[in-house]
């Protein structure tokens, strides 16, 4: 248990150590979702008498620590009172041992906690993850769970040391860009999740694979119908080009392969034919297994 006391006076000492300065300053940070949604569930499952909680950030970084993806998080039981706040180390060291069993390239990367605005122990507790995340910076995650701006405040901050004389408490915290980014899996479930909000039923239904490639085309095709009516506008003079919009254009058919219509059905045709028999072959080799299971069970 990491005990952190705060002074009693501006020129006493902290038993927690001198802050460690971070060779390098991290300039951006990607959130994944799934972040939010285990501080969620973890602020949600807090004991009675708990008004925030705290927690460790795992991710990666870029080779000179400016860019840190924050992928996934665990909780860390703490606890406050007026005059100290306890960690407990042997909690986040031991799920951070059995993490990394799973994700050896992940590292620790900050700490996160509840609530709208920073704690008086928070410059105490980002000494602590400043020499877990060390050569780098610890990054700071606040997310307003009291919605007090009506929506799910974010903020990511840095933190740098203030004043002659390198004590703990002595931390400024300074805001730090973030983005949202979203994987392909995490994304099929947060459109799931939209998807269950806005029916009636209060659930979405999981459409199979075709269902979805139908979806997809027709978003594509949307898609397309949009961009052609804007570049269509803007060759007739109705509408201002916008240089960064044509830039994007450009790159995009940059990419595409020049094939004729008649080239690209035989290819899609084929690869359609490919994944019909991938399934079948599944479907029959578990028809197989399942004949086999209950002959088994019979003999």
């Amino acid at each position: 248990m990491l005990n952190l006391n705060l002074p009693a006076l501006a020129s006493s000492i902290v038993k927690s150590g001198a802050t460690t300065v971070a060779t390098s300053t991290t300039q951006q940070c990607y959130v994944h979702p799934v972040v939010l949604f285990s501080v969620l569930d973890h602020y949600l499952r807090r004991n009675d008498n708990q008004e925030r909680v705290i927690g460790t950030l795992l991710g990666v970084r870029s080779d000179d620590g400016r860019i840190v993806e924050i992928r996934s998080c665990f909780a860390v039981p703490h606890f406050e009172t007026e005059d100290q706040v306890e960690v407990d180390m042997e909690h986040h060291r031991s799920m951070f041992a059995l993490h990394k069993r799973a994700s050896a390239r992940e590292q620790i990367v900050g700490w996160y906690a509840t609530g709208n605005k920073l704690s008086k122990y928070a410059a105490l507790i980002q000494d602590f993850y400043s020499r877990e995340a060390a050569p780098f910076n610890a990054v700071h995650l606040i997310i307003d769970t009291d919605l007090t701006d009506g929506n799910l405040g974010i903020k990511c901050l840095q933190g740098s040391p203030i004043g002659v004389r390198a004590h703990p408490e002595n931390c400024l915290f300074l805001p730090l860009p973030y983005e949202m980014q979203y994987p392909d899996a995490e994304l099929t479930a947060l459109q799931a999740t939209a998807d269950s909000a806005e029916s009636d039923e209060g659930y979405a239904v999981m459409i199979s694979d075709m269902e979805q490639l139908e979806k997809s085309i027709d978003e594509l095709c949307a898609m397309l119908e949009r961009v052609t009516a804007y570049v269509h506008r803007v060759c007739e003079g109705k509408e201002k080009p916008n240089n960064l919009i044509g830039k994007y254009l450009m790159d995009m058919l940059a990419i595409v392969p020049n094939i004729d219509a008649t080239q690209f059905s035989t290819l899609f045709q084929t690869h359609l034919q490919d994944i019909l028999m991938v399934a079948y072959l599944t479907n029959l080799t578990r028809a197989q297994l399942n004949i086999a299971d209950r002959l088994q069970r019979i003999i």
